[in-house]
């Protein structure tokens, strides 16, 4: 491991521009991804700067939304009575993700900011274009089973590993930065970008922006929401695909819905597509499929060592028409 200096301001003021004087400087929160990738040598800080016990520990009302902090740890957040009803499949989704141990340690403003784990980042000594710009992609023709099946380019195909991220991208929630030029709000299914030609960029934050808080708007569509996921196994391990819906229905209509994938992007996938076909129509498996249809129809599976990641593309399908079938049970029955 790389020495690095060790900082605690007092203020996250203070904190923002400790991280933005210094090229090198990250924050530390939770520390249940940064401090892999230190073991790792994936991550090589001059300085860290700690912001445990700046940020926000509470989930408050407001104007029938929740303001989340985002010194929150994931576990609280997922036990808040609130959020279990208002907004189930972001509990759903957090429960889904890694130990209860680490979920005790990870925190809000955090876990979004995880970075993939797709194993040629991890190791060192595998060229890796979002580890090492311009050094190459090793998954191309390599392990692809856990890539991404939409919106990569060649220089990458990884995946974004984060479970509450999708939940949060189906649910409109907004992202509050505070950095070096004063704060400003993001929706945050833009917070995330896709790979193109940076993929070392996982995100559209500036070198020195803090997450403060996360915002969940008031909606008639949240309660009636579920998280699924599917994974090589049923404890501690990331997505293939996963799938974020919430939807409301009127008068035998879908009158409103969200849904997100994950497992599938390099970042949280808003599929809007998808949106767009169960909107203002009448629950059905033939409206559903057509949905998964739409939002999948420009998806480009990976030959790769392991057989590919072709299977992605009917599973998230199917896990699509499930949940929606779930979700829609009682109108579909009549």
């Amino acid at each position: 491991m790389k020495p690095f200096a060790y900082g605690k301001p007092g203020t996250t003021t203070e904190a923002v521009r400790a991280v933005a004087a210094e090229p090198s400087a990250m924050f530390l929160a939770g520390g249940t991804n940064l401090v892999d990738h230190l073991k790792l040598g994936v991550a090589r800080p001059d300085r860290l700067v700690d912001v445990t016990g700046l940020l926000s520990a509470e989930i408050r009302e407001d104007d029938g939304g929740l303001v989340i902090g985002a010194g929150v740890r994931n576990s609280d957040l997922a036990a808040d009575q609130r959020v279990r009803e208002r907004y189930p499949v972001l509990a759903e989704a957090l429960l889904s993700g890694a130990s209860p141990q680490l979920r005790n340690m990870a925190t809000v403003g955090g876990n979004p900011l995880q970075r993939t784990r797709c194993v040629y980042f991890q190791d060192v000594t595998t060229p890796c274009n979002k580890r090492s710009p311009g050094s190459g992609c090793s998954a191309l023709g390599g392990y692809t089973r856990h890539h991404a099946i939409l919106g990569a380019s060649d220089q990458c195909v990884a995946t974004h590993p984060s479970d509450m991220a999708v939940a949060m991208a189906a649910l409109d929630a907004r992202v509050h930065v505070l950095g070096p030029a004063g704060e400003r709000v993001l929706p945050f299914p833009e917070l995330h970008r896709l790979p193109g030609e940076h993929p070392e960029r996982d995100t559209v934050l500036e070198h020195g922006e803090l997450i403060t808080d996360i915002t969940l708007p008031a909606t008639s569509w949240s309660r009636r929401s579920t998280y699924r996921k599917v994974r090589d196994r049923a404890s501690y391990a990331f997505a293939l695909v996963s799938v974020a819906v919430g939807l409301s229905i009127s008068d035998g209509v879908i009158e409103d819905v969200r849904v997100a994938f994950g497992g599938v992007a390099h970042k949280p996938w808003r599929a809007q597509h998808a949106e767009q076909v169960l909107r203002g129509a009448r629950p059905s498996d033939d409206v559903f499929r057509a949905a998964a249809d739409a939002e999948l129809a420009d998806a480009r599976p990976l030959d790769g060592l392991d057989g590919g990641n072709a299977f992605k593309i009917p599973l998230a399908a199917r896990t699509l028409v499930a949940v929606l079938r779930d979700l829609t049970a009682e109108e579909c029955d009549r």
